[in-house]
């Protein structure tokens, strides 16, 4: 196969038609496979590697072929092949190219000496600072490229040297604009996955912090990372990661959504099965409570599976507050959530329905509010409602500076028209902005679309059954609940099955010294996250002195 494709580089492309006189134009060997890359060794000759990585590569413009001869004894002729917009090119002058000229001599002679392979002693001395991978065919030279490093190649040689070189542009680390915080780290994922790694390595700085490396994508050759924490991480769990992640057969994959269609337990529910986050901070938590996490080169979110329901609710800054702060917030959240689920909804029904179930100064408001106005309840709801969609969604794809004036001044005059013309309350428009304004509190947005969705048939429900059908539709959304799971973890755990040990981190949340054990159903194997006897005490009096520093027996 090696020497098929070398003829085919070497004349085939003279049997083409319209070659220009004094020249033959760039030959590309066609579409080649992985299999068929990883099966295709280097050849010795310099000259043959190069055509063969030029080839492969369809002859890139961004490909740079530098060949230079190493003053060694005898001299050795070498060629550096990097992807111009992928490498760090002052690294790669220092670094790489400044010890392979001037540091080299020494070096090849004391090779000579000891007969050693010219590579291996290059990277023991004169590449010592560089992390160097062996590249024996073309899958992992090309790959090496395609990342950003530089491959080696020496005259001789069957095989090459990857060169960490890994740079271009890109954007810095910076505080998350979904998921901002008053007190806790301002630091947030890029769409570098060498950067994401360092931030996670930061946080925890453990030597049982494992990271497993695949390829996803038969085009893109999307690298990807398993981070799970030995010890605290179930096996199963992870064992089960891993399998769906292998299983994964896809052209590309250019986001970590991707990864998670193909995850997830139940793909057709409106719920998130996989938490979705930018800052490292919450990753390293989730690792600390036996959690896996996957991160996908070229995107800033990184997936912790599993995922239950109450994850939805809580954020990042819940554990830098003090605890009574925590529990109203956490309160304010889950309130949250059934407003924006049903306050069309119930409004519909009591309209509709159950004009007695409301005060009687109330109910004559609202008549009097609605005399006039020529649709139903229900549909005034659905209108409002789908109208306010367009507005958010609009405001959203926008240039920020314009998509908010345009959200702001478009509900405004859109509201205030409507009412103005008879086409909606102002008791429907309060309510709609009442649900606008709930389904922002909680802080994922996964979970906030989930609540848009579901909106909608609540509503129709209601306006065909009034407050039993939205009894109907809640037992609906908890029967579906209950079933889904997470990686085998049920969704609603710790409330079903109940967890008592569990719940003080759920619907409130207690201090880091009552919560001594770490979720039961995450970690078997090491549940102590917190030894007894840490609760803080103030000094105990002494007869006629107090002493300080001791503490409470």
């Amino acid at each position: 196969m090696l020497f098929r494709l070398l003829r085919r580089l070497a004349g085939g492309s003279r049997k083409r038609k319209g070659i220009p006189k004094g020249g033959q134009p760039p030959f590309h060997p066609g579409p080649v496979t992985e299999e068929e890359l990883a099966r295709l060794p280097l050849p010795a000759s310099l000259e043959q590697s190069v055509s063969l990585i030029q080839g492969l590569l369809g002859h890139a413009a961004d490909l740079i072929v530098r060949e230079v001869l190493l003053p060694s004894t005898p001299p050795a002729r070498a060629a550096i092949l990097f992807i111009e917009h992928l490498v760090d090119k002052d690294d790669l002058q220092q670094h790489i190219l400044k010890p392979l000229l001037l540091e080299v001599a020494a070096t090849a002679r004391v090779a000579a000496l000891a007969g050693r392979n010219l590579l291996t002693r290059l990277v023991e001395t004169a590449l010592s600072d560089r992390k160097a991978i062996p590249a024996a065919n073309a899958l992992q030279a090309t790959e090496g490229l395609l990342d950003g490093d530089t491959l080696l190649l020496l005259d001789g040689s069957p095989q090459g040297l990857i060169l960490t070189s890994r740079g271009g542009e890109g954007r810095a680390v910076e505080e998350p604009d979904t998921e901002s915080v008053v007190r806790g780290p301002r630091e947030g994922f890029t769409e570098r996955l060498h950067t994401n790694l360092s931030l996670l390595r930061r946080k925890i700085k453990s030597p049982n912090l494992r990271t497993e490396s695949l390829r996803l994508g038969r085009v893109t050759r999307t690298q990807v990372v398993l981070a799970y924490i030995e010890g605290l991480a179930n096996r199963r769990i992870v064992e089960e990661v891993r399998r769906r992640l292998q299983r994964i057969e896809i052209d590309g994959v250019l986001e970590s959504a991707y990864v998670e269609e193909f995850i997830e337990d139940s793909p057709f529910s409106p719920f998130p099965q996989v938490a979705a986050t930018e800052r490292p901070d919450r990753v390293a938590a989730g690792l600390l409570e036996g959690r896996v996490a996957i991160l996908v080169d070229g995107s800033p979110f990184a997936l912790t599976v599993p995922a239950v329901a109450s994850e939805f609710f809580l954020s990042s800054e819940d554990y830098y507050a003090r605890v009574p702060i925590v529990i109203l917030v956490r309160f304010v959240r889950f309130v949250s959530f059934f407003v924006a689920l049903l306050a069309p909804a119930v409004y519909v029904a009591l309209t509709t329905y159950h004009q007695e179930m409301l005060p009687t100064p109330l109910a004559m408001a609202i008549a009097a509010g609605r005399e006039g106005v020529p649709f139903p309840a229900v549909v005034e709801a659905l209108l409002m409602v789908f109208t306010f969609e367009v507005l958010r969604e609009a405001g959203v794809r926008m240039p920020r500076p314009l998509g908010q004036a345009i959200s702001i001044v478009g509900a405004l005059v859109i509201g205030e028209t409507a009412v103005q013309a008879g086409l909606a309350t102002p008791l429907m428009l309060i309510v709609i902005a009442i649900t606008a304004i709930a389904s922002f509190a909680f802080p994922s947005p996964s979970m906030v679309m989930a609540t848009r969705l579901l909106a909608f048939p609540m509503v129709l429900l209601a306006a065909m059954l009034g407050i039993f059908g939205i009894i109907w539709g809640l037992l609906a959304i908890l029967i579906h609940l209950v079933q889904l799971r997470s990686f085998g973890i049920p969704y609603l755990w710790p409330y079903a099955p109940l967890s008592l040990p569990d719940l003080r981190d759920s619907l409130s949340r207690l201090h880091w010294w009552w919560m001594r054990e770490r979720p039961s159903l995450m970690t078997p194997e090491n549940a102590e996250r917190v030894p007894p006897g840490q609760r803080p005490w103030p000094p105990r009096p002494h007869r006629g002195q107090k002493k300080r520093g001791e503490e409470r027996p």
